[in-house]
């Protein structure tokens, strides 16, 4: 009912394959890490994973100390301080808010400390790199799953992402570019739709809970911002019996997103080579603290929020849907196996077998 859709997965610019000639840096070197929260299991389980184990591959001496904020922007300010009292030569930030993260940024390039927004971009003059997928593209291909496999006149709830995180907006936009001229004419419906702060569960299943309840349960899709949102969703629907009834789409295909994907209760998920983020991260980390430099890892440009220059490493996307899409990236994806999927109700579908 679903069929699965790709598309091509590359590092635009860079050369992956070199990653092992980066010069080892000086034994005594530190460089932090900063988590958002740990609301989003892929924070620590995937792109923390990725940057140590390939930290550690490229340049064993180099400490890497990782952090997590738990959605504190006063905390992570307060850690950036803490990594660089103890001497980080470079700061990896996974920014809870955009704007007020440039304070971070500001503050490491006063003791000539470089900043890498990782994921998130950072709002400052002071942002050294950045590393993230098309998503606008990818909130494009949520919405065009759930408009192609719902019809004229149905009606949609769209759970966003979080109002401080500048990647949600992006996402919404792209969801609005394929949705926005189907709401005018009338052959969608915008049902309900609402914000998630911090990304947090709980709150976007207590708004899935009161658009089934404002629209007595007459809703054909979702449309979904990240994974921990269509897990909400999925559980709202659950209750009422409609849990594999209509699309749902997602992001970053977890393994509980894949796991409700082999059940049919999550229709889509958006995903990206994580560990090709993390290792380009990772890569331009030690050009960094060797002082190097990694023009030719990043040759693309991109204007940040205060129309700063900042070097781009882009990196593509796959639209998984169905058993075949799961199937895609626990091929591609060296942090997800099949064997941790194939657990719970999941282990008794076709895919498990």
């Amino acid at each position: 009912m679903f069929p699965s859709s790709k598309k091509g997965l590359l590092i635009a610019g860079t050369a992956l394959a070199t990653l092992l000639g980066v010069g080892a840096a000086a034994a005594e070197d530190m460089v932090a890490l900063l988590l958002p929260e740990n609301v989003n299991p892929r924070w620590e389980q995937q792109d923390a994973a990725a940057f140590v184990s390939t930290m550690k591959e490229i340049a064993p001496g180099v400490k890497v100390e990782v952090f997590n904020a738990n959605n504190d922007t006063s905390v992570q300010q307060r850690q950036a301080e803490q990594a660089l009292t103890q001497g980080a030569k470079v700061l990896v930030v996974i920014p809870i808010d955009g704007e007020s993260s440039a304070v971070i940024a500001d503050m490491a390039a006063e003791e000539d400390v470089p900043t890498i927004a990782y994921d998130r971009m950072i709002n400052s003059a002071n942002t050294t790199f950045w590393v993230q997928a098309d998503l606008e593209g990818m909130g494009f291909d949520q919405a065009s799953h759930v408009i192609e496999n719902t019809k004229d006149g149905d009606t949609l709830v769209m759970l966003k992402g979080s109002p401080t995180d500048p990647n949600a907006a992006v996402i919404h936009n792209g969801q609005l570019r394929a949705l926005q001229p189907l709401f005018d004419s009338g052959k969608r419906v915008m049902g309900y739709e609402n914000w998630t702060q911090g990304w947090d569960p709980a709150i976007a299943r207590r708004s899935m809970d009161q658009a089934l309840t404002q629209l007595s349960n007459n809703v054909q899709g979702v449309v979904s911002s990240n994974d921990g949102n269509a897990g909400a969703a999925i559980a709202a629907l659950e209750e009422q019996g409609m849990a594999g009834t209509m699309p749902v789409s997602g992001l970053d295909c977890t393994v509980q997103a894949q796991q409700l994907m082999l059940l049919g209760k999550q229709t889509q998920c958006g995903w990206r080579p994580l560990a090709d983020m993390a290792k380009a991260a990772a890569q331009v980390t030690v050009r960094l603290v060797n002082g190097e430099d990694f023009s030719d890892l990043a040759p693309q440009k991109v204007k940040n929020g205060v129309g700063a220059e900042v070097a781009y490493v882009p990196v593509g996307s796959y639209s998984a849907l169905g058993a075949d899409g799961v199937a895609y990236v626990i091929e591609n994806d060296p942090s997800i196996t099949k064997e941790m999927v194939c657990q719970g109700e999941a282990a008794a579908t076709a895919f498990c077998k």
